[in-house]
């Protein structure tokens, strides 16, 4: 199920959207504001935002600036008209815009035709200063490349596919115990998981990625 960010400031719209675009199964996060769109994008992964231009609280350039750098498609939702606002949205690297009042089925066939091409594209994920490349197989930070074992890598692949939500231990050794062909045992993983800290934490003890949610398991995000 494909998840959608939309950050729109008209209550009405909200609703209208999220229920609309929940009945066509996607899954819809709906906040109002810069801050809020930030918060919900450091702490999960989306598909792809449905932006408003004209927010009340910060403004949409800034939420497609930020979206872009995570590597999610951007559509703008705008009522300006106007050529400036458009081209400035395209310009930033907006996938796509749609001026309101708009088609409830036009914007379901924009949102497919976007998320068609960023799939072309998603293989290419960034968390922060880390660039994965799952075609390649490869992990960068800060242009060098990450030499991780083929079970850090998997870990790793784990954490990004749930990103945002807390993994239990057990999840996890269910995910990662025949990647390399043995069993992997509860201790084991507590030594992969400090190896993968020490190669993508700037600081690993005190992680900036890969948090420690006590008691249950962890948790990936910025």
């Amino acid at each position: 199920m494909d998840k959608i960010l939309l950050v729109e400031d008209d209550p009405a719209l909200i609703r209208m959207l999220s229920t609309f675009l929940t009945e066509e199964g996607f899954q819809i996060c709906a906040v109002n504001g810069q801050t809020w769109a930030n918060e919900a994008m450091n702490s999960n992964a989306f598909d792809l935002t449905l932006i408003d231009i004209s927010l009340a609280e910060g403004n949409g350039f800034a939420v497609c600036s930020a979206a872009k750098r995570k590597g999610i498609p951007v559509i703008f939702l705008t009522a300006s008209t106007d050529e400036f606002s458009v081209v400035t949205g395209l310009d930033m690297g907006a996938d796509d815009y749609i001026s309101k009042p708009f088609r409830p089925r036009e914007l379901i066939s924009r949102i497919r035709s976007v998320l068609r091409r960023a799939g072309k594209r998603q293989s290419v994920v960034a968390l922060g200063d880390l660039i994965i490349d799952t075609d390649k197989g490869t992990v960068l930070r800060n242009g060098q490349n990450l030499y991780l074992s083929a079970l850090e890598y998997k870990l790793l692949l784990v954490f990004l596919l749930n990103r945002g939500q807390i993994i239990s231990r057990d999840r996890l050794l269910e995910e990662i115990w025949d990647s390399a062909g043995d069993y992997v045992e509860d201790n084991t993983l507590t030594v992969y998981i400090k190896r993968l800290r020490e190669k993508i934490e700037p600081d690993p003890q005190n992680p900036k990625y890969i948090h420690t949610v006590r008691g249950i398991g962890y948790r990936l995000g910025e």
